[in-house]
Parts: C-alpha cells; sequence; structure tokens
C-alpha cells in the first residue's frame, strides 16, 4: 500500500511536501518502511513525521541519505539515549540533529531542551525540531558559546558553502 498524504494512513496533512511512503499492515499493525533502517517500522504519528521530513532534507534540499540515520544512540550521564535523525558531515561527524514530535505535540522549550542535551555529547552545528506542522532550526556558535535560530532549514549546498551565512 503506498500512501501520498496521509489519507491512507489515517495520518493528517503535514506542512512538508508529499511523499510516498511504503506502508504494509503486519500483525494487525500499520508498519512504514524506513530507508535509512531499511526496514519496516511501526506508523506512529511521530514516526509519519520523521518519513516526512526525511524525505524533505533529502529531496527538497538535498542531503545525502548517505549522512543521514535514524535512531542514533548516544549515551548521557551512564543513559542510553537516541536521537530522531542526525545528519553527518562529509567527514562523519555529527552536523545535525533533527527531533520529532508527533503532529499533536506542541513544540515547547522542554523540546528544545531535550535537543540541547543531545547535543552536549553531538556537538552539532544545527538543531532541528518539528512536528509535522512546524519546524524550527537554530544554529550553534561553539566559538561565542552561543545559538540563534534561522528562519529556515538551509539548502545542503548552502551548508557545504563556507561563505554562507548559515
Amino acid at each position: 500500500m503506498q500512501e501520498n498524504n496521509g489519507e491512507s494512513s489515517g495520518m493528517p496533512p503535514l506542512n512538508l511536501p508529499p511523499v510516498g511512503l511504503r506502508i504494509r499492515r503486519e500483525d494487525g499493525l500499520v508498519k512504514v518502511f524506513d530507508q535509512l533502517r531499511g526496514k519496516y517500522v511501526n506508523l506512529t504519528p511521530e514516526e509519519y513525521v520523521r518519513q516526512h521530513f526525511v524525505a524533505y532534507l533529502a529531496e527538497r534540499l538535498h542531503y545525502p541519505v548517505s549522512l543521514m540515520a535514524n535512531e542514533v544512540a548516544i549515551r548521557l550521564n551512564d543513559t542510553s539515549k537516541r536521537c530522531d535523525t542526525v545528519v553527518f558531515d562529509a567527514s562523519g561527524g555529527p552536523f545535525m540533529i533533527v527531533e520529532y514530535k508527533a503532529p499533536s505535540v506542541k513544540i515547547t522549550q522542554s523540546v528544545f531542551d531535550q535537543i540541547v542535551r543531545y547535543n552536549m555529547r553531538l556537538h552539532a552545528r544545527y538543531l532541528v525540531v518539528s512536528n509535522g506542522f512546524q519546524h524550527y532550526c537554530c544554529v550553534v556558535d561553539y566559538s561565542r558559546d552561543t545559538y540563534h535560530f534561522i528562519p529556515r532549514i538551509p539548502d545542503y549546498a548552502d551548508v557545504c558553502n563556507p561563505f554562507s551565512d548559515n
């Protein structure tokens, strides 16, 4: 079963470009194919946002799929955590962390606190949070120990350009 905008999955259309998801029913569960993990996973509302956002990064913003990973395990204070999506730079270092929430979940300070905790371990340049309707991106300036929000998620070509303002 394929879907384009959420109708066949029972999920709402998002503030992201439509994407053809590979969906199937298995043991009474609806599953979606995750190209980054190479397997079918349960189609939860958060997973629905993840699959659309990864497609947006790859297809519209031109981030190479080979530089992205979903559910990246990290250790924080002797606790195992998972980053929703990590985009790596060409040398293999974490470049962007993306945290997803279900469409029904409001983006609050606690969501940003969560991604900042993950970034204390990874030291990525960009932090992105999305619930499928609202998307926030901030860039971290480690030399000044600050960060600032930017109006859009940068295209891959922009972040590869050493003269970019991002």
